[in-house]
């Protein structure tokens, strides 16, 4: 089966399952596949709906009328490689929508026509007829695009019957001619002629017939064993009666004399484009360039791929030039095991140049070679090592496009190179380029390919390339993102494979006019260093190819296998300055708050108290009550505010002082050379009993809130009743600040002595208070401990420290 045919098949079959898809239940299309089943009779319980049927590779020999009768919308049936020996298209008569059908490759020696209307392709190929079966009723068929015949004869009668269709494609898959008619292939109304040959076939006249045939002529198995008689008989091929503009010629086993008067032959047609595939020659060279002649011709083309040679010696002056003096516009030369070509010394007219998958080396351009024309040059698959040569030779051309992948290219950084100001295009991919590839490279370059080398990094010292548009530095050893400040121009970018662990923040600066970007498939490592490029696809709407699933962390082990889209990187972990403000930002709120705490709740305050409380401490458990108690000098201790010093004069101490030697002012027993603290901690130590007097005067000042503080620690005594509270004035609790919790809660008991208002009970209320300092005297008289009371006089507050002194003993 022919390429063409294989392409109309696959596409009627996906065309149908495409139309099941997409039509309603009632019209949609049906493939049934039953190729190679061994089956000898066409299957009876095919489904109705069936539009596609399959029954290639199978053992069917004969066709009955009732096959086909129940698929009445079949439009496509195959029947290629069964035994099938006799055929009635009547057999299809119910099959109105019937547009493809393969017959090839069966063992059909009979045909009785009937004209369906509506068929399109029909393969009769690679059968046993002994004349091509074509009737009169074949020309009723005028929708026919493509025809596939056989025969073992071939007269002009036989294809007059169709000559009235206009087919696209003709096919002739012959397994035997015994006979044909000249003159007979020309009489085809075709597009495009292929005629696959059987072996020991004389291929000559069928050439020159199908060359007078179609537009498109395809030639295969060519094979030497039938020559031309005399080749001056086929002078009389002129231009005026050859159609073909394409030729191809496909199997070909030649002498190489004979394929060069196949080109000699073919050079004075019409042809324009002339393609050679799986050539094998061999034999003694007696033919060449000089005998060639290069006149009349209308070639622009040829195309030799895929050469293998039966000779071990190749006069290469004589083969090499003969197609280099060709001087036409397109030559290809590729896989043909050629270690070397000449051109004439002559400027000639090749603008494009194919010499791919060779074993070409650098002796290629240590000859002047002038191509003055020249546009594209492919060298891939060579053995060439310097880069600097191919610059050299591409300097004296017009050249854009060179390919020069799959070589042995290096280049070494004191060489020079040379390139036309034309050059756009460069291919330098499957080389041992190094880092210094850059610096030899032509400034016009628009699209470089690089991958694929030893390239590290991208030198920052390196030729300015303002036109470079698109770069690819796949399958590399960089380890960064390239910088665009030497490719201003640069908008894709290809650098998958490569070792790149973070992009730098370059990348980000000066390729601003990058659309895509190729980096998956590198060994990310997921740190903070990464979040920009994460951030470069989400803002960038497709930018990076194959995102997500090419772009996978390798590093932190905890992350390895993770997609970069799935990493969360935070700013504030990741943006050092923004660290730093957050830091001092909280530090400030703190240190606000903080002070905000220490001034509404006093905290200064506390702290001065604890220290001096643990001072205190400290210095009793140093001291046995033996000596606290030989250190009582005072009786009794008052605290007052200054606001109160007249009360506290004129009623509470006279009443105090019946007894003798019970005052002692704080003139007789203050020592200056000590701190306050020092002062009235030392009194504290030397006095017995403590008696405050209570007033919103009291309550302002803070050495007095000291007095009572250390007094409530007991530290200096082992009783609880050793403070006597007299009320002087009442004191709203609201005016009482939260820092002293405990005279709040002295208030609420109201355990203290009311100074009362009417003076008549002022008796009783100095009873009272006689009465508590006298059981008080009986009881410290026993177990008196040292206490001492210090009342500071603040100048701004006014306090008066006042020290009552009595004889414990």
């Amino acid at each position: 089966m022919t390429l063409i045919r294989s392409i109309y098949v696959f596409c009627s079959i996906v065309m149908s399952v495409l139309g099941y898809v997409s039509k309603p239940p009632e019209d949609r299309e049906l493939t049934t596949n039953c190729s190679n089943m061994s089956l000898r009779k066409v299957p009876a319980d095919l489904t109705p709906t069936t539009t596609t049927l399959d029954l290639s590779y199978n053992l069917l020999s004969q066709l009955q009328s009732s096959d086909f009768r129940s698929v009445s919308k079949l439009k496509v049936l195959i029947l290629c490689h069964n035994r099938i020996q006799e055929l009635d298209i009547k057999t299809f008569e119910f099959n109105r929508e019937l547009r493809y059908l393969d017959l090839s490759y069966n063992r059909l020696k009979i045909v009785t026509w009937y004209s369906l209307a509506g068929l399109r392709h029909l393969d009769l190929s690679f059968n046993d007829f002994d004349s091509v079966p074509i009737h009169e009723e074949a020309g009723n068929m005028s929708h026919l695009e493509i025809l596939g015949l056989s025969g073992a004869k071939i007269r002009k009668s036989d294809f007059q019957k169709i000559a009235h269709l206009h087919l696209n494609t003709v096919f002739l898959g012959l397994r035997s001619l015994s006979y044909y008619e000249e003159g007979s292939l020309p009489i085809l109304n075709t597009t495009k002629l292929h005629i696959v040959l059987p072996m020991n076939t004389n291929f000559w006249v069928l050439l020159r017939d199908g060359i007078k045939t179609s537009k498109i002529l395809e030639m295969t198995n060519i094979d030497g064993k039938s020559q031309f008689s005399s080749y001056e008989t086929q002078q009389n091929l002129t231009l005026a009666n050859s159609k073909t503009s394409i030729l191809l010629l496909n199997k070909v086993d030649l002498l190489w004399d004979d394929l060069l008067l196949i080109f000699q032959f073919v050079w004075h047609t019409s042809v324009e484009c002339f393609q050679v595939q799986h050539v094998t020659f061999g034999g003694k060279v007696y033919l060449d360039h000089n005998s060639f002649d290069y006149s009349n011709t209308a070639m622009r083309t040829i195309k030799l791929e895929h050469i293998q040679f039966r000779i071990f010696y190749i006069p290469q002056e004589r083969v090499y030039l003969l197609f280099t003096k060709m001087d036409i516009e397109n030559l290809t030369i590729s896989d043909a095991q050629m270690p070397h070509m000449q051109f004439p010394n002559y400027p000639t007219r090749f603008k494009h140049l194919n010499f791919a998958d060779n074993i070409l080396t650098d002796d290629l351009f240590k000859q002047p070679i002038q191509l003055p024309h020249l546009k594209t040059l492919i060298l891939k698959g060579n053995k060439l090592e310097t880069l600097s040569l191919v610059s050299f030779f591409a300097n004296n051309t017009s050249l854009k496009h060179l390919d020069l992948s799959q070589n042995l290219l290096q280049y070494e950084n004191d060489e020079n190179c040379f390139w036309p100001e034309t050059l756009i295009t460069m291919n330098l991919s499957s080389n041992k380029f190094a880092d210094s590839v850059f610096r030899c490279l032509p400034r016009s370059i628009q699209i470089l390919d690089l991958n694929n080398n030893k390239i590290q990094t991208v030198p920052k010292e390196i030729i300015h390339l303002k036109s470079l548009r698109e770069l690819n530095l796949a399958f590399n050893f960089l380890t960064d993102l390239p910088g665009c400040s030497h490719f201003r121009k640069l908008s894709i970018l290809n650098i998958e494979m490569n070792l790149i662990l973070s992009p730098s923040l370059d990348f980000f600066q000066s390729c601003q006019e990058v659309k895509t970007l190729n980096a998956g498939r590198n060994p990310f490592r997921c740190t903070c260093e990464l979040r920009d490029f994460i951030h470069l696809e989400k803002y960038s709407q497709g930018m990076m190819i194959g995102w997500s699933d090419s772009y996978i962390c390798e590093y932190p082990l905890n992350l390895k296998g993770t997609r970069l889209k799935d990493v969360h990187l935070p700013e504030l972990s990741c943006n050092t300055a923004l660290l730093i403000v957050t830091i001092v930002v909280i530090m400030l709120v703190l240190g606000t708050a903080m002070a905000f705490c220490c001034l509404y709740f006093d905290l200064p305050w506390y702290l001065r108290m604890l220290g001096q409380w643990t001072q205190t401490l400290q210095r009793i458990r140093k001291t046995t009550q033996e000596q606290l108690k030989r250190n009582v000098q005072f009786y009794v201790f008052i605290s007052y505010n200054k606001h109160d010093s007249t009360w506290v004069k004129h009623e509470l101490i006279p009443n105090l002082e019946k007894e003798e030697n019970l005052i002692c002012l704080h003139e007789g027993n203050f020592d200056p050379g000590k701190s306050i603290t020092e002062n009235i901690m030392n009194c504290i130590e030397k006095s017995c009993k403590s008696i405050f007097v209570l007033s919103p005067n009291f309550v302002q000042s803070e050495w007095c809130h000291y007095e009572l503080y250390f007094a409530h620690q007991n530290l200096f005594h082992e009783n609880s009743d050793y403070i006597i509270f007299i009320l002087l004035e009442p004191i709203p609790l609201y005016c009482i600040p939260t820092r002293y919790p405990r005279l709040k809660a002295l208030m609420e008991k109201k355990a203290y002595l009311e100074w009362p208002k009417d003076r008549r009970k002022c008796g009783l209320f100095w009873a009272k208070l006689r009465a508590s300092i006298n059981v008080n005297l009986l009881e410290t008289r026993e177990m008196c401990e040292l206490q001492t009371f210090v009342e500071l006089n603040e100048e701004s507050q006014g306090s008066v420290i006042s020290l009552i002194r009595t004889d414990c003993l």
